[in-house]
């Protein structure tokens, strides 16, 4: 396996983005690979777990992160390999759904041993993060799930995704940044644009955000599919609050959320809310309204 390693000099001067990672070393075929994982609060302070999702990486959550702080809160929000200051192997058939799955757990859980989670997740950070609260309940203390969902090949995905998929895997160059702009329904600043670009220098360390769209799984007979199958038997007995907060103006998840609120124990009675205006990449179009959701999520949990 190779790997590539974005050099620090392009992080430099990130926008309302000060937090240096703490790095950690997954297993995968005898290689460890380094994760960055921006882990900032107290330590014996209620965790909140921000996975983000694709093209993206954890500057997705700087609007967040310090309305968190000021909670008293401790907030970790990890660069899923491939992606921002994590280690991004190559070719990119090294990424498999299943590998994404284990490095998660292996960080969070082995390295990290993190309890009572609350868990935040957008896009595939849902992927990744509902596979886990299904196969380790036990971990976890709420959700809050923003634009997301655990497909397990019996939906078909909608055109949005469709032409996503097409996109990502013929454009000669994937514009990492204007694609997040894209799913926006605000329009990002410049040097914000030129963040999510950072990661990226070329082409060759992009070979996880081109692999991530064709992991999804679209068939019953998916790899993928198989395994979410059995996460969702335990996901859908999590009686711990499991709230939605989706935006109005998202055409790739739309209606997924009246899946998860009505398969899923711990969604019953629960404050879900559409974000008006908001629109793939929740985060940027309406941070701050969804962080204070999520505090209020937490503050409720010794209720």
């Amino acid at each position: 396996m190779d790997v590539l390693r974005t050099p620090d000099d392009r992080f430099a001067g990130l926008p309302d983005f000060p937090y240096e990672p703490t790095y950690l070393e997954v297993p995968q075929d005898g290689v460890a690979l380094r994760m960055a994982v921006i882990d900032e609060g107290p330590r014996d302070a209620p965790v909140v777990l921000c996975l983000h999702g694709e093209p993206s990486w954890s500057f997705l959550y700087r609007t967040m992160i310090p309305i968190f702080l000021d909670a008293g809160l401790r907030v970790v929000c990890p660069d899923l390999i491939g992606f921002g200051r994590s280690d991004k192997p190559t070719p990119r058939t090294e990424y498999t759904y299943a590998r994404h799955v284990e490095w998660l757990r292996s960080a969070l859980f082995d390295v990290m041993d993190l309890e009572q989670v609350t868990l935040v997740c957008q896009d595939w950070g849902g992927l990744l993060g509902l596979r886990l609260v299904g196969e380790h309940p036990e971990r976890f203390a709420a959700v809050v799930a923003a634009n997301t969902f655990l497909p397990d090949g019996q939906r078909p995905l909608g055109d949005a995704f469709d032409n996503w998929c097409e996109f990502s895997q013929t454009v000669p160059e994937l514009p990492v940044g204007l694609v997040v702009n894209g799913g926006c329904t605000s329009d990002l600043a410049p040097e914000v644009i030129a963040a999510y670009d950072a990661p990226f220098p070329d082409e060759s360390f992009k070979e996880g955000a081109r692999q991530f769209p064709i992991l999804v799984p679209n068939s019953p007979d998916d790899p993928g599919a198989v395994a979410n199958r059995l996460a969702w038997e335990g996901l859908a007995g999590f009686d711990r609050p499991f709230v939605c907060a989706f935006g109005d103006r998202d055409p790739v998840t739309r209606n997924a959320e009246h899946v998860l609120m009505r398969e899923i124990a711990g969604a019953a009675g629960q404050p879900h809310v559409t974000i008006e205006g908001a629109g793939h990449f929740i985060q940027e179009d309406s941070g701050p309204q969804l962080a204070a959701l999520v505090v209020s999520v937490v503050q409720g949990l010794g209720d």
